[in-house]
């Protein structure tokens, strides 16, 4: 799966500005010897009266050029999961893997912080056959906790996708339950990781990033947390395409992260650390060894096995 719409799109289509676009091909920024990647995000700043003429396109370092529509892949909006979910069924009988996320698996608590945790269900055969077919994912909330739970094909859909919400579930720490099938699900984490990461992670931080410079230029303040979540997926993302798997646990930039959450860091002071470690993700990116798609027929392998042990 993938998180950019193909080329089904109509000839006509125009790309509105502030939609977020992938490169298709690597491309040298006009004037240097700086070439972006392919998979690169931007956001477009200016759209054409036609498709004949380029768009103006935007990358997270300021830097600004023109690109014909054929070189653009089109990203879906952000797939922040949890803003999607919806109140369902009480699915917990059938949750095979259940972990903390959030602040206390990113070894980023306070004693304010509520608990976060997030799961994959596996529900009954008859749910899939029968015309009500089971919620992709359901929440539930009870004082300080907040539980967010996936129905497994979305989930490994996700995962696929290399969405950091679900990569982050398949690596914390903290694990609270797990059964035979969310063994297997947890054991074959690697099968998701691949280049594709670079693009997904890079659209988060774009967004972070936007939501960050848009409030400073406002009213001068920017929301810390957006911040703190920009310098956290950066490192994040650097670690999972040098080391190929993903650290959930911050303790190792807890006071720069913590400093950041405070509002105790001027803006100029974030942004030029997102620009630096968005370099150093750039050149992780041009040197990590991650395979060039996920292993997506081992994902199908463990997705009908799952469902075949409830029927």
């Amino acid at each position: 799966m993938s998180d950019e719409r193909d080329d089904k799109l109509p000839p006509n289509f125009l790309i509105p500005t502030g939609t977020q676009v992938v490169l298709r091909y690597d491309r040298r920024v006009p004037g240097t010897d700086i070439i972006k990647p392919a998979g690169t995000v931007g956001e477009v700043i200016e759209s054409p009266a036609t498709n004949d003429r380029p768009y103006l396109v935007r990358f997270l370092d300021g830097v600004s050029f023109r690109l014909k529509f054929g070189e653009l892949l089109v990203r879906r909006g952000d797939h922040s999961v949890e803003s999607t979910a919806t109140a369902g069924p009480d699915v917990s009988a059938f949750v095979v893997y259940r972990v903390m996320v959030g602040s206390r698996a990113f070894g980023l608590a306070t004693e304010a912080s509520d608990e976060d945790r997030r799961g994959v269900f596996l529900p009954p055969a008859d749910w899939n056959w029968s015309l009500t077919k089971p919620p992709e994912q359901v929440e539930f909330f009870s004082e300080g906790v907040e539980e967010v739970d996936w129905e497994i094909e979305k989930f490994v859909r996700l995962a696929l996708q290399a969405n950091p919400n679900i990569l982050e579930t398949l690596w914390s720490p903290a694990v609270l339950h797990i059964d035979e099938t969310g063994e297997e699900l947890r054991a074959m984490r690697g099968a998701f990781l691949s280049r594709h990461l670079y693009r997904t992670y890079s659209g988060y931080v774009l967004s972070q990033f936007r939501l960050m410079k848009k409030g400073f230029e406002t009213n001068r303040h920017y929301k810390p947390k957006h911040a703190m979540h920009l310098i956290r997926l950066l490192h994040s993302g650097i670690h999972a395409l040098k080391e190929g798997d993903i650290r959930v646990d911050m303790g190792e930039h807890r006071d720069e992260l913590l400093a950041i959450r405070r509002g105790e860091v001027a803006f100029e002071a974030v942004e030029a650390r997102a620009l630096e470690l968005d370099k150093q993700f750039q050149e992780a990116f041009a040197n990590t060894k991650l395979p060039e798609k996920p292993d997506t027929d081992r994902a199908n392998r463990f997705l009908i096995a799952a469902r075949r042990r409830r029927v």
